[in-house]
């Protein structure tokens, strides 16, 4: 059972059913080929359980942002075969650009026990990102009245979509997936049951991006690490020079309350004590770069912070050692630069030597992890960004809210 006691694809009877699940198989593509299939592997535990147990399948996911409805590079039609190759078995491809149209209801019709149809991309409809009602009924007539509907979507769960959360007003029988629940599990324990002491480190590059985040870690960590681009605005709020570095000028004052909060709560905030500057931004991005380091309270005005130093990696890795519990969403400098990784690489090395209970909360991080080859040490990395932020910020996610208590 998950942290949040809500219904799973354990509780669930499927025999003889059509199951509609909402999967996450928003994938790269490139010239017309997946480069990574991490997240349809992801979904396959799900999809194998609900098989075994005599359901019939009917998948859903998005790929990608059509612009103008239906687009041919945005089809999921390799999806259904690379899924075939990796369940074993066929899978029946409707492609209809109106996701549910005669195509999918032949298909549907068609199926026997533990057969599986991949419906066209949701997203080809553009009532589902508005949670329109119609394509909502439309996708619940698709499977039949006793259809039951599983979502295994984390990383679309932030957003209330006809497929992820409207369409549970039409199928009563609801569950979350194997991939849902081990999130829901592991980040909601980490942020809301911490074994202590509990560490949250945050990077990334504007301060607005995570105030909500910030505030309510506040409220529940013992040691707030602040690296990557927003640690400037941090220094600048404590009447440090920080240069050309990125500077949220307008957030200046909240981050003032925000290290009044930490002090007042008894919560150690470590920011940068020292710096990797350079004379500009990496222009193209990945390009060698001229760098030195400095203490944070002697950045030269007309330099710029786009990395953490090595004292700080050394103050940030010392944090991480003493901890039970650590998160972290967001790198600590400009990762893509080779000379700006070192920060991300030193705090990543960290979290794979502790004993701890590490959870990486998507996007950025979860990439760094994974290039640098420490993925196998994480006890969790969280396949979607958006929605982890929400979820440290305390916010219910709408896809998991829909599902029915267990």
């Amino acid at each position: 059972m998950s942290s949040l006691g809500k219904k799973t694809v354990d509780n669930l009877n499927v025999q003889g059913r059509n199951v509609l699940v909402r999967c996450d198989f928003n994938v790269p593509m490139k010239d017309g080929t997946i480069t990574n299939d991490n997240r349809i592997v992801a979904a396959l535990p799900t999809l194998k359980k609900l098989i075994a147990g005599g359901g019939r399948l009917v998948l859903c996911s998005h790929l990608g942002k059509p612009k103008n409805g239906p687009e041919a590079k945005f089809s999921l039609a390799l999806l259904a075969v690379r899924l075939s190759e990796l369940l074993g078995q066929p899978v029946t491809f409707a492609d209809d650009d109106t996701v549910t149209g005669p195509n999918a209801h032949a298909a549907v019709a068609a199926m026997k026990d533990g057969d599986v149809v991949l419906l066209q991309n949701t997203r080809f409809r553009k009532e589902e990102t508005k949670n329109d009602p119609a394509f909502s009924k439309d996708l619940a007539e698709l499977v039949g009245a006793d259809a039951a509907y599983v979502n295994d979507a984390f990383g679309s769960a932030h957003r209330a979509h006809c497929s992820t959360a409207g369409v549970t007003a039409y199928i009563k029988d609801t569950a979350v997936g194997y991939l849902m629940e081990k999130e829901i599990r592991y980040l909601g324990n980490a942020v809301n049951d911490p074994v202590r002491p509990f560490v949250a480190i945050l990077g990334g590059a504007k301060v607005a991006d995570k105030l909500n985040v910030i505030e309510n870690l506040l409220n529940k960590v013992d040691t707030l690490i602040i690296g990557g681009g927003m640690a400037y605005t941090f220094l600048k709020a404590q009447g440090l020079e920080v240069g050309t570095s990125l500077v949220d000028n307008e957030k200046l004052d909240y981050c003032k309350e925000m290290l009044a909060k930490a002090k007042e709560k008894g919560v150690q905030l470590l920011l940068p004590v020292d710096t990797t500057i350079a004379a500009a931004f990496p222009d193209p991005i990945d390009r060698p770069i001229a760098v030195e380091y400095v203490d944070s309270d002697k950045i030269p005005a007309d330099k710029m912070g786009l990395d953490i130093g090595p004292k700080t990696c050394a103050l940030f890795a010392d944090a991480v050692k003493a901890a039970k519990t650590v998160v972290w969403n967001g790198p600590m400098g400009v990762f893509e630069n080779p000379t700006l990784a070192e920060g991300t690489k030193a705090v990543a090395k960290a979290l794979a030597e502790t004993d701890a209970t590490t959870v990486i909360g998507g996007g950025d991080s979860a990439a760094a992890v994974m290039q640098l080859g420490y993925a196998d040490k994480m006890t969790h990395i969280s396949t979607g960004g958006g929605a982890s932020l929400e979820y440290l910020e305390g916010k219910e996610l709408p896809g998991i809210a829909c599902i029915a208590d267990a």
